[in-house]
C-alpha cells in the first residue's frame, strides 16, 4: 500500500516495519524477492514459448527465424527502461527465447 503526499510516494509497508527486528524485516522481504523470482521465471517461460510460436510461424511462411529489427527494438525498450544493465538483461532474454 502506498500514501501520497505533496506529490511524494511514500511506502506504508516501510513504516509499519520500522518497529520490527531487523531479521524479520530481512525475512519477511526475502520471501517477497522469492516468490517474485517464481513469477519472473514462470513469465520468461512464458515468453519463451510465445517467441518458439512466432519462430515457427515466421519459417513456416518463408521467413527467418530471427527478426533483427525486433530484437533491436526489445533492447532499446528495456535500456531506456532500465539502462545498460536493463539492454543485458534483454540480451539474455532473447538467447532463451531464440530456441535451438
Amino acid at each position: 500500500m502506498s500514501a501520497t503526499t505533496a506529490g511524494n510516494t511514500t511506502s506504508t509497508r516501510t513504516s509499519t516495519r520500522a518497529d520490527q527486528a531487523p531479521e524479520a524485516v530481512i525475512d519477511a522481504e526475502r520471501a517477497r524477492i522469492d516468490a517474485l523470482d517464481a513469477r519472473i521465471v514462470a513469465l520468461v517461460r512464458d515468453r519463451m514459448e510465445v517467441s518458439e510460436n512466432i519462430q515457427r510461424v515466421r519459417i513456416d511462411s518463408g521467413g527467418r527465424r530471427v527478426h533483427l529489427a525486433r530484437e533491436m527494438q526489445i533492447l532499446d525498450h528495456y535500456s531506456t527502461e532500465l539502462g545498460a544493465p536493463g539492454r543485458e538483461l534483454a540480451r539474455t532474454l532473447l538467447r532463451l527465447c531464440r530456441g535451438h
